[in-house]
């Protein structure tokens, strides 16, 4: 009996492997490990990049997928909290791209009946990196969320926390492209 559950134990824990690696993230902007272009740099705060969102695509997310949800964190920034840079949610199940400025609410580039909702720059939208001069270079951590829901019942005045309260408990899956910025 043991031997049958450890069989089944390890059947799982491969199959979610398998599955993880299936769903992934890239961008034709921002490249896994690479660095942030300025275009995506914030303008602000002493930074001067052109703040547009990078194009975004995302495939094999995984079965029950009803909606997605896209975030850009930077655990490195001396906040104590980390930084959040953009948060997108009830990106229907249909999506599998964000057009390169989609983060700009001006451009409606984003999916209809997506919502941006509010950052750590106390607005909606995208806003790139721009971590204080002479620090480490920070990790920027790009998100795809695959969501067991249609739409989180939140609307463009929630904060990031209270959003990614709501990604942890409906997500069934992740894909994460990773990069940084110093100056």
């Amino acid at each position: 009996m043991r031997k049958v559950f450890l069989f089944v134990l390890a059947n799982l824990l491969m199959a979610e492997t398998v599955m993880a690696d299936s769903f992934t993230l890239t961008s034709p902007q921002v490249k896994e490990g690479g660095r942030i272009a300025n275009e995506q740099v914030f303008n602000g705060f002493g930074c001067q990049g052109s703040n547009v969102s990078p194009e975004l695509q995302w495939k094999g997310a995984p079965a029950g997928t009803r909606s997605f949800a896209v975030t850009v964190y930077d655990p490195d920034a001396p906040t104590g909290s980390g930084w959040w840079h953009w948060v997108i949610f009830n990106i229907p199940a249909s999506v599998t791209t964000l057009a390169k400025d989609a983060g700009n609410p001006q451009t409606n580039l984003a999916p209809p009946g997506s919502i941006q909702s509010r950052t750590d720059f106390a607005k909606s939208g995208y806003g790139g990196p721009c971590p204080p001069t002479g620090d480490k270079p920070h990790r920027y951590q790009f998100t795809v969320y695959a969501l067991k829901t249609d739409k989180l019942p939140l609307d463009e005045n929630a904060p990031a926390a209270m959003v990614g309260f709501y990604l942890h408990q409906d997500s069934i899956g992740k894909a994460v492209l990773n990069v940084r910025y110093g100056r």
